[in-house]
């Protein structure tokens, strides 16, 4: 085989910018110039395309990634282009190649092909065709017919590929099948409210991206996707997709609104693809605490509690939740919170399953800090028990050969490492900062890096309470003997202490009082609750006791703290959260106040 380029193929690509599939591409062959990653993305790439005598700025798809990141696909290596579409650039004479099917013909060439011959004009004649006259009439009525107006849009648009679409292309059509839809819900912000719902679409390439519908689009097309079905959309919008809220492996995201058009596709069976699934271990869930990434999980359930109602503070609304453990062969559990109809529905199907050990593996969890770390799901998420898949089958061998009777700890215990390896040097502000501005966390809670003194912790303070040993929620003494926990729902003989501590801590600015949770109580006060209550216990005149706090006072410490607003007594308050204590390294803290001191000099 030939390792050259199509002479005239620039030319080619630029006369028929769209060509339909049954056009075939095959013969037109380029050369990859200055191939480079878009911006920081590692699965978008840009090059030249080259035929030796003109160039063409080009887009590969995403799926190549893996080629260039090999070594397949070499700058200055030949490829076959197979199917494309040309857009223009907004703003520019020039058109983008957006390649959606191409072949690597040559690695690496010693040196990029250069013509002799002079360069083609840039306008290019078509063989005169014979045409017969019709009338405009006459033209529609031929290809349109009495089409439905799903199949009137197949006719008279090009369906794109999702890997070809980009936010600078014009008109487009896609065919893609809905693979998850979202609920429709609720929001409020400082605009207002409002309604808003999202759909997951694959096209049959299984491309993904992530469709979402605001107000007035979200009503009209909410009951128009189902779940399976095939569509053709077209007059939608996209963007680079927020990382906080995506879904789905794509760097856009795609916007619909009251104008777009959404069409069934006629003879498409429904059916709804068996769901991917990236599994994160128990263990392994730390640096995923307080981040934008959401993650999946497969795991034992070990407890579940009763459905209970919380009441949002935004609009008063109550809503149900509930709590399952869950436990993998990291040999970690973990508090997962169901919330709306996954409480209700799969929920009660998993609490009247809890004794056989059922197994979920549960899609797209946001990843919080209340006591470590938990899990919550999103109106995304979905929740599968006894899946069909080699991940399930896998985790019920273990459990049944050695998980049952293994010891199993809450992943919370330990993580504080993870959080505290975050810089405490981000954000960073004064105490009279925080106390000077009522107003902070009113919205949402902040976080902000403080560096100050514990100064004085009252002693005649409730600092501990009993917790279940597995779940480490508040147990009661139960009828008898031993704890009830109400979240596992059953007695054990055993409990643990765990703080729950206001402290004040002191910096050159001022003073606040703070809250602090066990792990990072545990720090500040340099034991353990139950080591604490026990000298507490055997010390007759209390002056251990005393001595063990005075030592924990007017020690230097790191803290990373957020500041929210929370209601008593019909009164808002600011509340300061202690989330990780980490003791003061002098070389970064001495760099960090260099630093401070030369922006206060070019300032």
């Amino acid at each position: 085989m030939s390792k050259s380029v199509k002479p005239g193929a620039i030319s080619s690509i630029l006369s028929n910018t769209s060509p339909d599939s049954s056009d075939g591409a095959s013969d037109i062959v380029v050369q990859v110039v200055d191939l480079k990653p878009i911006g920081n993305s590692t699965t978008r790439f840009t090059f030249m395309a080259s035929d030796g005598g003109r160039k063409l700025k080009a887009m590969l798809p995403t799926h190549f990634a893996s080629e260039i990141q090999s070594g397949n696909l070499q700058n200055l290596g030949l490829i076959r282009i197979l199917d494309y579409t040309c857009n223009a650039i907004p703003n520019q004479p020039d058109k983008a190649l957006i390649i959606t099917k191409c072949e690597v013909v040559s690695p690496a060439l010693e040196s990029e092909i250069v013509s002799e011959i002079k360069k083609e004009p840039g306008i290019i004649l078509k063989p005169k065709q014979e045409v017969v006259a019709k009338s405009a009439a006459q033209i529609v009525n031929e290809q349109r017919g009495n089409s439905a107006p799903a199949a009137r849009m197949a006719m008279t648009r090009r369906v794109h590929p999702l890997v070809s679409l980009n936010p600078y292309q014009g008109c487009w059509t896609i065919k893609v099948r809905v693979t998850n839809k979202g609920n429709l819900r609720t929001y409020k912000n400082a605009r207002g409210e409002g309604q808003v719902f999202n759909v997951e679409l694959t096209d049959a390439d299984g491309t993904q991206i992530q469709a979402t519908m605001f107000n007035n689009a979200a009503n009209k097309f909410y009951p128009k996707f189902e779940l399976g079905k095939v569509y053709y959309i077209s007059k939608g919008t996209l963007r680079v997709a927020n990382k906080q809220f995506k879904t789905v492996q794509n760097d856009y995201e795609m916007t619909l609104n009251e104008n777009s058009e959404v069409e069934e596709v006629v003879g498409e069976g429904a059916f709804v693809p068996e769901t991917k699934y990236n599994f994160v271990q128990i263990e392994d869930l730390g640096p995923y605490v307080n981040g934008r990434e959401l993650v999946d999980i497969i795991g034992v359930v070990q407890n579940v509690s009763p459905t209970t109602s919380i009441r949002r503070k935004s609009n008063n609304e109550t809503i149900p939740k509930r709590d399952i453990t869950v436990a993998d062969d990291s040999k970690k559990t973990v508090v997962v919170s169901l919330w709306n109809d996954l409480a209700t529905t799969v929920g009660q199907e998993l609490l009247d399953t809890a004794e056989s050990g059922p197994i979920v593996a549960i899609k797209s969890l946001k990843v919080g800090d209340f006591q470590g770390v938990t899990l919550s799901t999103l109106s995304r998420s979905s929740l599968q028990i006894n899946p069909e898949i080699p991940e399930a089958k896998k985790l019920r061998s273990w459990y049944e050969s050695e998980g049952k009777g293994t010891l199993m700890a809450a992943v919370g215990a330990g993580l504080n490492s993870m959080i505290q390896s975050r810089s405490f040097y981000s954000d960073r502000v004064s105490l009279s900062q925080i106390t000077s501005n009522p107003s902070l966390g009113q919205e949402k809670p902040v976080f902000f890096s403080l560096k100050a003194y514990v100064s004085f912790i009252k002693p005649d303070q409730t600092m501990w309470y009993r917790a279940c040993k597995l779940c480490n929620k508040k147990v009661t003494e139960a009828l008898g003997s031993g704890y009830w926990c109400e979240g596992c729902q059953k007695n054990d003989a055993e409990c643990s202490l765990r703080y729950i501590l206001v402290v004040k801590i002191s910096d050159s600015s001022g003073e606040a009082w703070v809250s602090v949770f066990n792990e990072q109580a545990e720090k500040v006060i340099g034991c353990t609750a139950d080591e604490l209550e026990k000298l507490k216990s055997e010390d007759e005149d209390g002056k251990l006791f005393q001595q063990k706090l005075k030592e924990a006072t007017w020690v230097p410490h790191l803290f990373r703290v957020s500041v929210a607003q929370h209601e008593y007594n019909n009164e808002k308050r600011q509340r300061v959260t202690v989330k990780a204590v980490g003791p003061v390294d002098w070389s970064a803290e001495s760099n960090y106040l260099l630093e401070e001191i030369s922006k206060i000099k070019l300032s």
